[in-house]
C-alpha cells in the first residue's frame, strides 16, 4: 500500500514538472515574437543602457559600446529572421557535425573579438565586472541546456 502511494505521488510530481516545461517553452515563443518586433537599434540601446547601469560607463564608453551592440544586434536579428523564414518554408533541418563545428568556431571567434573590444573600451575594474557577468550568464545558459537534455532523455 505504501509503495502504491509513493508511486502515485511520484507520478503527480512528474506531471507537474512536465507542465512547467511546457509553459517555459510557450513563453520562449512569445519572447521570440516580441524580440522580432523590436528593431536592432532598439535592442542595442536597451543593452547599452543596462550595461551603463551595471558598469557605470562614461559617455564615450557608451557611444563605443552602442556601436558594437548595434552591429551585434543587427547580425542576431538577421540570423533570427533567416531561421524563421526557413522554419516557415519547411527548409529547417538538423545541422551536420561539420556545420555545428563551423558554427561553434564562429561563435567562439566572435566572443574572442568581443572580449578584445571590451578590454580596449572598459577600464580594469569595469572589465572584470563585465567578464564576471558574462560567466554568470553563460553558466545559467548551460544549466538550462542541461535541464532540457535531461527532460528530453526522460521522454525518450
Amino acid at each position: 500500500m505504501k509503495k502504491l502511494i509513493l508511486i502515485a505521488i511520484a507520478f503527480v510530481g512528474l506531471q507537474a514538472s512536465a507542465q512547467e516545461l511546457k509553459k517555459e517553452k510557450h513563453n520562449r515563443g512569445e519572447r521570440a515574437e516580441k524580440m522580432m518586433k523590436i528593431s536592432a537599434e532598439e535592442m542595442a540601446t536597451l543593452q547599452t543602457k543596462k550595461m551603463t547601469l551595471h558598469l557605470d560607463l562614461t559617455e564615450s564608453q557608451q557611444a563605443k559600446i552602442q556601436k558594437i551592440n548595434v552591429e551585434n544586434a543587427t547580425k542576431r536579428k538577421a540570423m533570427m529572421e533567416a531561421r524563421m523564414a526557413k522554419k516557415e518554408n519547411g527548409e529547417l533541418k538538423k545541422l551536420t557535425d561539420d556545420e555545428r563545428l563551423k558554427m561553434a568556431n564562429a561563435k567562439l571567434d566572435h566572443k574572442i573579438a568581443m572580449k578584445a573590444k571590451m578590454k580596449n573600451i572598459l577600464n580594469d575594474e569595469q572589465f572584470a565586472k563585465w567578464e564576471k557577468s558574462q560567466m554568470r550568464y553563460h553558466k545559467k545558459g548551460k544549466m538550462e541546456g542541461m535541464k532540457k537534455r535531461m527532460h528530453k532523455e526522460k521522454q525518450d
